[in-house]
């Protein structure tokens, strides 16, 4: 092995490698569903949109819950003042990439920004950092169920949303906004703190040992098709289907599904009935949606975390390099969304897709070989970095 590949294998020697590949899958899928059209010349939902819809956003919750606890002490959850600076230091991230979010939110694109929701999604995990992963599993199941049946009775006394992402001018009522961010935005961090929750748990486990990881990604295939399994079966019901229908007059239950595979955009009709919380549909926050998703995220980081454990080494700091994207999702998002404005080459059309591939991967991989974070990741976590510094001293004032 080469000076170079033994200096990147001891510096990645620290990193879940796997992880960071599926953060980098994560990316290229919500960045496919951004420009590529969602349905082929037929009217069929397209294969790329049928994998990536929804789960490619949902995956990248589940890896914040991941980072979350990776950041806090893996499988034993740091304690007293180093948690408690631990805690400052991401709401302090937090705050900055919620901000980042507001201005992406303001440049035009046809993207739902889901920076602003990520912060906020931050902010609510922090209560969660002491835990250890069987409660956080636990309340994350919890929470499937919870959170959607929550929405489903506060979305009605809240006013409808306003833009398909948060930008600045909604500072100006901050109720509103408050009310997108949490129930009825594209990425309602009510009832996704289940995503959290459950990447807190993963990030809990021990993601080196090869039998934990089996678990992770055969656990996620089976939750996430007994899911799709009941909730196509029950929403066929007579009851539930008539009830669906009266959103989609002219369409039969199929149909009516297959319209619904395209998206609800965050949300179930405000209206629409209980029975819209037996629909798996990308973006609808529903408790079978959750779950499938959720399933689909475990498989993804489970399945990729044990194919790095499985490399020689020499083949592990190459997938690091290849995938090193995944090491700067912040960056590169941003770098996507403003590459999606008008200004900004390439042009907007379905296309130019291998582009935005392209540069992100060769930007991660460079960025990787040289051994940087992403400009992004150095500025949000340079507080969190400050604070690390005072830990020997709060862990020596404790002690004494």
């Amino acid at each position: 092995m080469s000076a170079i590949s033994s200096h990147l294998a001891d510096r990645l020697s620290t990193r879940l490698v796997g992880v960071d590949v599926a953060r980098c899958l994560a990316l290229l899928g919500m960045m496919a569903t951004h420009v590529l059209d969602p349905v082929d010349a037929t009217g069929e939902l397209t294969r790329i949109q049928a994998v990536a819809g929804g789960r490619s956003a949902a995956l990248f919750a589940v890896l914040a819950g991941v980072s979350l606890a990776l950041m806090t002490g893996r499988q034993q959850p740091v304690q007293g003042r180093v948690l408690r600076s631990r805690s400052l230091g991401l709401a302090v991230r937090a705050v900055l990439i919620a901000a980042l979010g507001l201005v992406l939110g303001s440049l035009g694109t046809n993207i739902a920004i889901i920076l602003t929701y990520y912060g906020v999604l931050f902010l609510l995990g922090i209560p969660f950092l002491r835990l250890r992963a069987r409660w956080l599993w636990l309340l994350g199941v919890v929470w499937v169920v919870v959170g959607p049946l929550l929405s489903q009775v506060i979305r009605p006394m809240l006013p409808p949303r306003q833009f398909a992402s948060p930008e600045p001018s909604q500072l100006l009522e901050p109720g509103r906004l408050l009310a997108e961010l949490l129930f009825t935005g594209y990425y309602p961090a009510v009832p996704w703190l289940a995503y959290l929750l459950i990447g807190m748990a993963i990030g809990r486990i021990d993601l080196r040992n090869r039998l934990v990881v089996s678990m992770l990604w055969t656990g996620g295939v089976i939750i996430s098709v007994s899911a799709t399994w009941l909730s196509e079966r029950l929403t066929r019901l007579p009851s539930v289907a008539e009830v669906l229908l009266r959103s989609y007059p002219g369409l039969d239950i199929d149909d009516a599904l297959t319209s619904m595979s395209e998206g609800l955009y965050g949300q179930t009709p405000v209206d629409g009935g209980w029975q819209w919380l037996l629909v798996v549909a990308p973006h609808s926050s529903t408790p079978f949606d959750l779950a499938q998703t959720i399933g689909s995220s475990m498989f993804a980081i489970g399945a990729c975390q044990m194919i790095a454990l499985r490399l020689p080494d020499r083949w592990r700091v190459g997938m690091a390099v290849l995938f090193g994207a995944g090491t700067m999702t912040l960056t590169l998002y941003t770098l996507h969304v403003v590459m999606r404005t008008d200004a900004v080459w390439p042009p907007e059309s379905p296309d130019t897709y291998v582009v935005h591939v392209l540069v992100v991967m060769t930007i991660g991989a460079l960025v990787t070989a040289w051994g940087r974070p992403g400009p992004l990741e150095w500025l949000v976590g340079r507080p969190a970095a400050w604070l690390r510094r005072t830990e020997p001293r709060l862990e020596r004032t404790s002690a004494g």
